[in-house]
């Protein structure tokens, strides 16, 4: 059976604690490269950008970047593209 991917639900900062509320859903998912002895990453896609975190203290913060930044972020590291 394959590990399906973390769903974290975070509220929107808008909300208050007597309106309606927003709430998004980021499917994390963990670096193929990542495992139980070393640094890790997950990466979140979803609605034009990508957000990147360290898996071992995902509370320290999120780095978002676009979805065009990310793929050519990746291409540069594969060596097929340039940044």
């Amino acid at each position: 059976m394959t590990e399906q991917p973390a769903v974290v639900w975070r509220k929107s900062s808008r909300s208050a604690t007597t309106a309606n509320c927003v709430e998004v859903a980021l499917n994390w998912q963990k670096s193929s490269y990542s495992n139980s002895s070393a640094n890790c990453v997950e990466v979140a896609p979803g609605g034009g950008f990508v957000g990147v975190r360290d898996s071992k203290s995902p509370e320290t913060g999120v780095l978002v970047v676009s979805a065009r930044r990310w793929a050519d972020f990746l291409s540069a590291v594969r060596g097929t593209g340039s940044v």
